[in-house]
């Protein structure tokens, strides 16, 4: 015989020839020949190494244990004092009762969805997280929802979490912002047999996201060869001529001949304009000398207007001084005052009198 003691906080199984005999509680026991004392701590995980359904049979165990059973679909989240502490899985677990208080949540992941009593805050949990898939949409996004393949709805911006299980989840997304598509070193024969390059830029933005993704693949090369081929057929019906000189036509025939196509494409175009037109080498230096030509012929009408305008001006100012001697006289004065301040020097000889010198050289007896 042996006399041992159970703490509070302690229970005690007694085995003999490694059976489970009887279960102890706390206080002052007698142990027989033979047998031996496993003591548990309450204040520990419970572990053993006995079959739990004979501990089972055990008068008094389930009193001592708090026992929890969880399917293969669902997760049970363990709470001690009202904290959170860990997550259980399927199986059946073993909880001590009496020093702590637990609560135990158990939540079904059979579905995706997850319900409105597992806070969010939860979820972030990193024993949570694991059996959590999150996905996020940026302010400037929105995604279509696929769950096992078909389609289910709109996401709009923000997190979305969903229990992690053998349903496929899938999610397609757009950039609802305002993208600018770049059609750059367009190669385009003109009407005249003219080959030119031409960049065209455009600006368009999703307006429904459903035909976008749903019925469209690869929106923005679709996109793209739409507004090439509409602006390869339009240039390709004028002259190089015709070309230069209605740039901004091409703008708005090619935004309102692909405006019903981009429709389709679930698309929005909201402005457009052709930035360059790149002409060979050749064909740039015939413009340039057709340029130079052009105005070098302005100038010269110019320069015969002028020189028209100044012959005729001659013209009235000598018919008018041919009938008024008075006008002639000082248009006369007029001349030998500009003559005069051309003069640097004067140079006055013999014993006549300076003023009549004078006179000599600028005015005509």
């Amino acid at each position: 015989m042996k006399r041992i003691s159970i703490h509070t906080n302690q229970v005690g199984i007694v085995t003999k020839n490694k059976a489970v005999i009887r279960l102890l509680n706390s206080g002052k026991h007698w142990l027989g020949f033979g047998e031996r004392i496993e003591v548990y701590d309450k204040a520990q995980a419970f572990h053993t190494t006995h079959n739990i359904d004979v501990l089972l049979q055990l008068d008094g165990f389930q009193d001592c244990v708090e026992i929890i059973e969880v399917a293969d679909n669902e997760l049970c989240f363990v709470y001690v004092n009202n904290n959170f502490q860990k997550v259980l899985v399927a199986g059946r677990h073993i909880f001590w009762k009496g020093l702590q208080s637990y609560r135990f949540q158990i939540e079904n992941i059979a579905t995706i969805e997850i319900a409105q009593s597992v806070s969010p805050e939860l979820l972030e949990k990193q024993t949570v997280a694991f059996y959590v898939r999150q996905y996020k949409l940026e302010p400037s996004e929105k995604g279509l929802l696929f769950v096992n393949g078909a389609y289910i709805k709109i996401l709009e911006p923000g997190t979305y979490d969903w229990w992690k299980n053998a349903t496929t989840i899938a999610i397609s997304k757009a950039d609802m912002r305002i993208t600018n598509l770049e059609l750059a070193g367009q190669e385009i024969l003109t009407k005249d047999k003219a080959q030119i390059r031409v960049n065209f830029s455009m600006q368009f933005q999703i307006d429904d996201i459903e035909r976008t993704l749903l019925g469209n693949k690869e929106y923005e090369k679709q996109l793209y060869t739409l507004m090439q081929l509409v602006l390869r057929q339009y240039i390709g019906q004028m002259t190089l001529d015709e070309l230069m000189e209605s740039k901004s036509e091409i703008s708005n025939y090619v935004l309102e001949a692909s405006r019903q196509g981009a429709t389709e494409l679930g698309l929005r175009l909201i402005n457009g304009g052709l930035k360059d037109i790149i002409l060979p080498g050749d064909m740039r230096e015939i413009m340039n000398q057709v340029l130079i030509a052009e105005k070098r012929a302005q100038a010269n009408i110019i320069t015969r207007r002028e020189e028209t305008a100044s012959t005729r001006s001659l013209l009235n100012t000598a018919k008018l001084m041919e009938d008024n001697a008075m006008l002639f006289k000082l248009k006369e004065m007029e001349y030998v005052e500009k003559i005069a301040e051309k003069i640097n020097t004067i140079s006055v000889s013999g014993n006549g009198q300076i003023v009549d010198q004078l006179k000599q050289l600028f005015v005509k007896q």
